[in-house]
C-alpha cells in the first residue's frame, strides 16, 4: 500500500494476477470504527480514474462510506493482457476486490454494497446476484442482456449484421491462426463523438473479438432476481445515447423487491460524471433508506 492523492493506492490478487485500486476513507472516523462500503467499477475498457468513478466514490466518501476503485485485469495499471476484457473474469475481479476490502479494519465486512456504470454496472449486478456477500447493488445506465443490448447498440441499416459478421470473422480468424482478431473499442460499442470526452486517458482502444462474444453472451438479468432481499437500485437516463435505456426496465421486471428503478431527463449515458444534481439526489435518499453508512436501514415496509 502507498498514500498518494485519491486515497490510498492497493493491490491485490486476482485470478493469478495483481490488480491496482485505491481506497478512500470519510472523514470523521473514530478509532476502530467500522462503516459501510463501496465497490465503484469502472466502465468499458476504462479505468478508477474514470469521472464516473471518481464523482460516486466522492459523494459516497462525503455520505460517510468507504470506497474501493480499482482497474480490472487488463486496464489500467492492473496486471492482465491489456484490452481483453471478458465479463466472468470481472466479476471474479469484483468478487476478489470484495474479500479484500472485507478485510479493511473500517470495513463492516458485512456490509459491502457495489455500484458501476455501463459495463460496469452489469457487472456490479451479476456479481451481486452470485455472491450474498454483497450487502447492496447501484447499476447506472446499465444493461442486463448482451444479445439485446447489441442489437440496440447497431440499429442502423445493416449495422447489426455486420457487427454479427464481425463475432464471426473474430471466430475464423482464431481458427486459422491461434490468436485474437483485434478491433476498434468502437466497432463493439458505438459512443457518439459528442460523448467520447468521457473516455479517458489509459482507457483500453482496441480489444479482441472474443471481448464482443463475452459481452454478447453476458445476461445480468438472469441472475439479479437472486439480489433481492438486499437492496438494488437501478439508475438510467430517459434517452440513453450509448446502452438502451430499456435494458434497465427489463432488469427491473426481473428483480424482487426491495429494487427501484429512476430514469432521468436531461442526462446522457455518463450521467455521474455529467454531474445531475437529481441523479446525486436520488442515490443519497435511496442510501438513507436502504443502506446507510452508520448502523442498519430501517425495515422494509
Amino acid at each position: 500500500m502507498s498514500a498518494a492523492a485519491g486515497g490510498l493506492q492497493v493491490t491485490f490478487p486476482s485470478g493469478g494476477l495483481t490488480l491496482a485500486g485505491a481506497v478512500s476513507l470519510p472523514d470523521g472516523l473514530a478509532p476502530g470504527e467500522k462503516r459501510a462500503a463501496f465497490m465503484v467499477l469502472h466502465g468499458f475498457g476504462s479505468t478508477r480514474n474514470a469521472g464516473n468513478v471518481l464523482a460516486p466514490c466522492a459523494l459516497l466518501n462525503r455520505l460517510g462510506y468507504v470506497t474501493l476503485r480499482f482497474d480490472m485485469r487488463g486496464c489500467g495499471d492492473s496486471q492482465g493482457e491489456k484490452g481483453r476484457l471478458i465479463c466472468l473474469e470481472q466479476v471474479e475481479d469484483t468478487r476478489n476486490a470484495l474479500t479484500f476490502l472485507q478485510g479493511h479494519p473500517h470495513v463492516d465486512a458485512a456490509r459491502i454494497g457495489v455500484a458501476g456504470s455501463s459495463f460496469g454496472a452489469a457487472v456490479a449486478v451479476y456479481t451481486a446476484g452470485v455472491d450474498e456477500r454483497v450487502a447492496a447493488c447501484v447499476s447506472a445506465s446499465g444493461w442486463g442482456n448482451g444479445e439485446t443490448k447489441f442489437q440496440g447498440q447497431h440499429s442502423g441499416p445493416g449495422e447489426y449484421a455486420r457487427f454479427l459478421h464481425m463475432l464471426e470473422e473474430g471466430r475464423l480468424h482464431r481458427e486459422r491462426t491461434g490468436e485474437s482478431m483485434m478491433v476498434s473499442r468502437y466497432d463493439i460499442v458505438p459512443i457518439p463523438k459528442h460523448l467520447r470526452g468521457h473516455v479517458i486517458e489509459k482507457s483500453v482502444n482496441q480489444m479482441p473479438v472474443e471481448t464482443a462474444r463475452s459481452m454478447f453472451d453476458f445476461r445480468a438479468e438472469d441472475v439479479i432476481g437472486n439480489i433481492a432481499p438486499r437492496p438494488c437500485l437501478l439508475l438510467h437516463s430517459s434517452v440513453d445515447s450509448v446502452t438502451p435505456t430499456r435494458q434497465s426496465i427489463d432488469m427491473f421486471a426481473r428483480a424482487g423487491q426491495p429494487c427501484e428503478l429512476h430514469l432521468f431527463s436531461g442526462t446522457d449515458h455518463f450521467m455521474f460524471a455529467e454531474g445531475n444534481a437529481r441523479v446525486h439526489d436520488t442515490l443519497r435518499a435511496w442510501l438513507a433508506a436502504y443502506f446507510p453508512a452508520r448502523g442498519k436501514a430501517p425495515a422494509a415496509g
